[in-house]
């Protein structure tokens, strides 16, 4: 079994197309999407359009959630921009994904954790603001219950791969279409990849087990850069444009 794995791709459609021409150039067909598709200052609804017909497995995220869930008006900013692009039809789809799913029989799939869509799996923040990686325990008391041998999440941004002391692997394939961004809660912080590039992973299960290859992708980052601050989000454009919070 091989597979691509996709995640927050923040309605960066030109993020999008880049990846999956490098997962068709990889000789993939199948690919699973882990959420937090549109929101943002950009193109959801082209993303939306993009991915609709695609019938990926795919489960919500939150900002996925927030979109289906809040009004309007109580939106923050990005979820907002996102909601007034979205048909429908789009939010319909978006309410017909689940919080998570089982892939294959053998991969199971969510946006952040399996009992909580806004937190961190793999990735702790200190008071301070530096995000580290948990331990061990703390990662492994978060997959009680989660009895199948690869597990993926997403939400952090940050690719990263944990192997259990089950043998257990858990992986995280990166943002798509968010190199950087900051956030309030639980501390202020920064998660910053320090390029650009769009990100997603390969799985593929061998006889020894499941594998990981992380996959970077070039794609038009300044037209999306120069969207965001068209937009009024220099946020947005300076992360696009370096991948660092600035």
């Amino acid at each position: 079994m091989r597979f691509a794995a996709i995640a927050d791709i923040h309605g960066n459609h030109l993020a999008l197309e880049a990846v999956l021409a490098d997962i068709h150039a990889q000789g993939i067909g199948e690919i699973v999407n882990l959420g937090d598709f549109f929101s943002g200052p950009l193109e959801a609804g082209r993303t939306a359009d993009l991915l609709m017909p695609l019938s990926l497995t795919s489960v919500r995220g939150n900002h996925d959630r927030y979109l289906i869930e809040q009004d309007p008006a109580a939106m923050h900013i990005s979820d907002a921009a996102a909601y007034s692009q979205l048909s429908p039809s789009h939010l319909s789809w978006i309410r017909s994904l689940p919080f998570d799913t089982v892939y294959r029989g053998e991969v199971y799939l969510c946006h952040a954790t399996p009992k909580d869509d806004n937190l961190y799996w793999l990735e702790s923040v200190s008071p301070e603001g530096v995000v580290f990686l948990k331990s061990i325990e703390a990662i492994e008391a978060l997959a009680e219950g989660t009895d199948l041998p690869l597990i993926l999440c997403g939400h952090s941004h940050i690719p990263r791969a944990v192997r259990l002391s089950d043998g257990r692997l858990i992986v995280n394939p990166g943002s798509v279409g968010c190199p950087a961004y900051d956030d309030e809660l639980p501390y202020y912080h920064r998660v910053e990849a320090g390029h650009p590039l769009a990100s997603y992973a390969i799985l593929e299960k061998a006889a020894g087990g499941w594998t990981w290859q992380f996959r970077t992708v070039a794609y038009d980052q300044m037209a999306m850069s120069a969207l965001a601050a068209e937009r009024g989000r220099a946020d947005w454009a300076g992360a696009l444009a370096a991948g660092w919070v600035r």
